[in-house]
């Protein structure tokens, strides 16, 4: 069993906490990825920074601005990934960016250096399924789950070739804009999880716009997985080399509110 199928396995509903990589550097990225893990994340995302973001809002764009100011390359990265890895050995790792740093060494090199570098899955978002060539198959053949994007315009029609590849889970985007500045409705999220559940049998884990333990129980009571990234990444901005521990102490809360979603009242 593959990490991420391990944790959620043993987490559902899990949480899944996203940080932009090398933000505020390279350096303090490690003690924040720890603090997720202390807060009790189940999978970390890894943000890699890219010029252009543009499924990204405000706080997430301004982290990448951040990093790569701080001169974060695709070897931090790795190196990061590396680190993580050792001192996290059954905690999933996805990387979540933009095609133009996956792909400019070539699919290959990078689906072999991040597989090297204990890299789980990879999540990027603008190369659509029906241009799968450009990374999929290399991602497959070194054993990284590539996860794919469903969103409030993903009907039953294009459902099979979103799900076609696909591994590790499935993330909702629950709303068609970018990251952080608004939260779909309660009941159109119940709805879209149902429709997604009933055409794969990955986990479905839910993002964009998950602020508060309240919003990401509510998910948690429908979804297989609650993804809260924007909000962990303005405590970074808010506090720097020093935000790990008020990272975990958000990310616990967060942990907390989803550990009780689904006990009977």
């Amino acid at each position: 069993m593959t990490r991420l199928a391990s944790a959620f396995a043993k987490a559902r509903p899990a949480l899944v906490a996203f940080v932009t990589a090398g933000d505020p550097t390279p350096a303090a990225t490690p003690a924040i990825l720890d603090a997720l893990v202390a807060g009790g994340a189940d999978v970390i995302e890894l943000g890699m920074p890219f010029t252009d973001p543009m499924a990204d809002g405000p706080a997430i764009q301004a982290a990448n601005i951040r990093s790569l100011s701080a001169g974060t390359t695709t070897a931090d990265i790795l190196s990061i990934a590396r680190g993580f890895r050792a001192r996290h050995p059954d905690v999933p790792l996805v990387l979540m960016g933009y095609a133009n740093p996956m792909l400019r060494r070539g699919p290959d090199w990078f689906a072999r250096a991040i597989a090297e570098a204990g890299v789980d899955g990879v999540i990027c978002v603008d190369v659509p399924p029906e241009e799968d060539d450009a990374l999929g198959p290399a991602l497959r053949n070194a054993g990284v789950d590539l996860i794919r994007l469903a969103t409030p315009t993903t009907d039953v029609a294009r459902l099979p070739a979103v799900m076609a590849g696909a591994s590790g889970f499935v993330y909702y985007v629950s709303v068609a804009g970018i990251t952080g500045l608004q939260q779909a409705a309660q009941a159109s999220i119940e709805e879209a999880v149902q429709r997604l559940k009933a055409g794969t049998d990955l986990p479905v884990a839910v993002g964009f716009g998950v602020r508060t333990p309240d919003q990401a129980a509510a998910i948690a009571r429908v979804a297989d997985g609650v993804v809260v990234g924007s909000a962990i990444v303005e405590i970074v901005a808010a506090h720097g080399a020093a935000a790990a521990p008020y990272v975990t102490d958000y990310v616990r809360s967060l942990k907390s509110a989803i550990e009780t979603s689904r006990i009977p009242a």
